[in-house]
């Protein structure tokens, strides 16, 4: 048998150029490396001989590239990335990155500090980009629903973190927000990970009391939801998935329960209807019902039991779909009765009738029913303000697919060319999932003018 041909390393010169730049010692840095990894379950026990090792070109298995970022980081007191310190090119570390509902606060920060990294360096992960793990869809609403309150998220080590950082936060992912609304998460996401990974990764590493923390907990798992949808329109459904659980698991350090439901029934449910996976739609949905369970205002129920009806719906169970769609109804009717009584969150004011008339617009299609569809997609466009692009643009192809069941190809075409306009100015692929979905549908009527005028029409302008 042949020998197996030696590989030569290349030095770390990044990595040497950290420790120099942290005025670490070899053995210094070894016990700041075994240090950080206990305080994340890891039995490290590596000496100055290991550093050496590094230097020489030789990577750790498992986790010890991102904890040894991370004890750089705290010396240097800013975030470290892997490609900083020379290891970002191993694969065997993408593969879990993200997955897993953390059991400790500190390792949640660690697991969400470590997908923005990786997200940031662009690392093959990210070779799972496109795809979902099934049961990582479900398995982290089972571990959130079982797992105890966190005592305590206090912490004292770093920069001091005040209520205005907090509300920092807050203003940009609502900034964010609003540009997503309008041009399509392709504008923006990138954006939207480095802000995660240079602003809120550095204040969960800093120093903040027990309010203080539980409040950007909060703000950070809403900015970390909304990169996850933002993962979902930009074709990323592996990272969204990542995303998702990473912000479940920052909203339950957070304390807040609803919110948690919020990321199960508007980010993972939503992601396993955009696969078809249609069971596991409703049986997230009620994971954040029963997680929820006396913490959700009424309008988050409506949410919740909407996102639960698309579920029965791609089953063809119109009895079980019908009886949860009016339950959802009927807490909307709450919501808005109650309205003046100030009681809903920040994060769930955007769900008015017209999203809820989205949601039932998507029901009534999945289970063939025409009328109802064009019923609740126009109820939809009616409530939808203006700076709701994408959405609109979504709205006019559910029209659009209404009309083609009832076999009205004109009015289908005509709502499916004032998509196609909208859509010219997005950067979501979403929005072309949609349309690709429309043009499908349209083929057996290909043979009508009307028809052979849109799909031109809907060629020219994707490559313009």
């Amino acid at each position: 048998m042949a020998a197996r041909p030696l590989v030569a390393r290349q030095p770390n010169d990044r990595l040497q150029a950290l420790i120099q730049e942290a005025g670490c010692s070899h053995a210094g840095l070894a016990r700041r490396v075994n240090v950080c990894g206990g305080e994340q379950g890891c039995d490290f026990r590596y000496d100055k001989t290991s550093v050496a090792r590094w230097l020489r070109g030789q990577q750790p298995r498992g986790r010890a590239p991102a904890v040894i970022a991370q004890a750089l980081g705290r010396k240097l007191g800013r975030t470290v990335t892997l490609d900083e310190i020379g290891m970002a090119n191993g694969r065997h570390l993408a593969a879990g990155v993200g997955l897993q509902f953390a059991p400790t606060v500190t390792t949640a920060v660690e697991q969400a500090g470590e997908l923005w990294r990786s997200d940031v360096g662009r690392r093959d992960l990210l070779a799972g980009g496109s795809t979902v793990a099934a049961a990582a869809l479900v398995e982290p609403s089972r571990d959130w629903l079982i797992t105890p309150p966190d005592a305590q998220v206090a912490r004292a080590g770093g920069a001091r973190v005040g209520p205005a950082d907090v509300e920092a936060v807050r203003a940009t992912t609502a900034a964010f927000s609003d540009l997503d609304h309008r041009y399509g998460s392709g504008h923006v996401r990138a954006v939207v990970v480095h802000y995660l990974n240079s602003v809120v990764s550095g204040l969960l590493g800093g120093s903040y009391r027990e309010e203080v923390g539980r409040e950007l907990f909060a703000a950070a798992a809403r900015l970390s939801e909304l990169a996850g949808y933002m993962a979902v329109d930009t074709g990323q459904s592996g990272l969204a998935q990542r995303y998702y659980i990473q912000a479940l698991r920052l909203a339950q350090a957070a304390g807040d329960r609803a919110y948690g439901g919020y990321v199960l029934a508007a980010g993972m449910s939503h992601l396993a209807a955009s696969l078809g996976n249609a069971r596991e739609i409703a049986q997230l949905a009620r994971a954040a019902q029963e997680g929820a369970r006396g913490r959700a205002t009424p309008r988050a129920q409506a949410l919740f039991l909407a996102a639960e009806a698309r579920g029965h719906a791609q089953l063809g169970d119109s009895r079980t779909c019908e009886a949860v769609a009016g339950r959802a109804v009927e807490a909307m009717e709450r919501a808005e009765a109650e309205r003046d009584r100030g009681d809903d969150p920040v994060w769930i004011g955007h769900f008015d009738g017209a999203y809820l008339a989205d949601e039932l617009a998507h029901c009534h299609r999945d289970l063939g029913r025409p009328r109802e569809t064009v019923r609740y997609a126009e109820e939809s466009l009616a409530g939808h303000p203006e700076r709701r692009t994408r959405r609109r643009a979504i709205g006019l192809l559910l029209l659009a697919e209404g009309h083609l069941q009832a076999r009205e190809v004109e009015h289908a075409c005509h709502s499916g060319t004032k998509a196609v306009e909208m859509l010219g100015g997005l950067r979501s692929e979403r929005g072309a999932e949609y349309l690709e979905g429309f043009r499908q549908r349209l083929e057996p009527f290909v043979n009508e003018p009307v028809a052979r005028e849109f799909v031109a029409h809907a060629e020219c302008a994707a490559r313009s």
